[in-house]
């Protein structure tokens, strides 16, 4: 009994033995193959919102903060942030925050069920990419919203909404994260400066006789609204007008041409 006692504590001793001496050789690894922190990065990121929308175009608030502290980065690139995180950034860089402008989104598409219909009865999940994979789609118009909410869904601010079968945002809870816009399987939803500026509400690029066909509002690149713009901001490219908001006026000419109703002023 005495043996077998012996041997049992001879073995409890030599497996805490072992695991003392792995845990102490993972506790010297971790000490001399430790990452060092980037101090700087991290308070960077302290006064980033935490969206990690990628809107500044890197892979997320704490990719940002890495460039940011290593000066491969501009401070303003953070829509969701806006001045105020500019102005936080810039003061843990000492840094100018210069300007930043402001981005809203904009839904390039008019087609309500009042001005526009299904061409299929559609069962599937609720969801505009899995419908998109299913025939191309089930709206009439095969470049406009299909209003199942996937834009919806991903908007962490509550700023986008389908009504009467088509997505609308609300520019005051805007953030231009960007969400929506990667969301969105048709491509119809567009970051663009917040200003007095016209906005093509319209993506279709069928033939006007067509676009008559399938959407009440469609653009049917008339052209009358390039010809109207005193400043070529619009321009008419495969049957759909396209508007330069860099260079546009705000001078609502181009509205007032519209017959379609497809343009309209970003901010009033």
């Amino acid at each position: 009994m005495n043996s077998m006692l012996v041997s049992v504590l001879t073995a409890v001793a030599v497996v805490a033995g072992i695991g003392l001496l792995i845990g102490l050789i993972l506790s010297i690894a971790s000490i001399v193959m430790a990452v060092p922190k980037n101090e700087k990065a991290e308070q960077v990121l302290s006064v980033l919102p935490g969206a990690n929308c990628g809107a500044c175009g890197y892979s997320g608030c704490s990719g940002y903060a890495e460039a940011l502290s290593k000066g491969e980065a501009t401070v303003g690139l953070c829509s969701p942030g806006g001045e105020q995180c500019a102005a936080d950034i810039a003061a843990v860089l000492g840094v100018d925050a210069g300007t930043t402008e402001k981005k809203i989104a904009v839904v390039q598409c008019q087609g309500s069920l009042d001005n526009t219909d299904y061409r299929a009865t559609y069962q599937g999940t609720q969801s505009c990419l899995a419908a998109q994979k299913l025939g191309g789609g089930l709206t009439a118009c095969a470049y406009g919203c299909m209003g199942l909410g996937d834009c919806e869904r991903v908007c962490p601010y509550g700023a986008i909404r389908v009504c009467n079968g088509v997505a609308m945002v609300d520019n005051e809870r805007c953030k231009a994260c960007g969400l929506c816009v990667k969301a969105c399987p048709r491509r119809i939803i567009a970051l663009v400066p917040e200003k007095r500026a016209a906005v093509s509400r319209c993506m279709n690029r069928d033939k006007g006789a067509v676009t008559r066909k399938l959407c009440s509002t469609g653009c049917i690149g008339c052209k009358k609204c390039e010809k109207a713009c005193p400043v070529n901001a619009v321009t008419v490219s495969g049957f759909c007008a396209v508007v330069d908001n860099e260079k546009c006026i705000g001078c609502k000419k181009c509205i007032k041409e519209c017959p379609q109703g497809v343009i309209s002023l970003l901010v009033r």
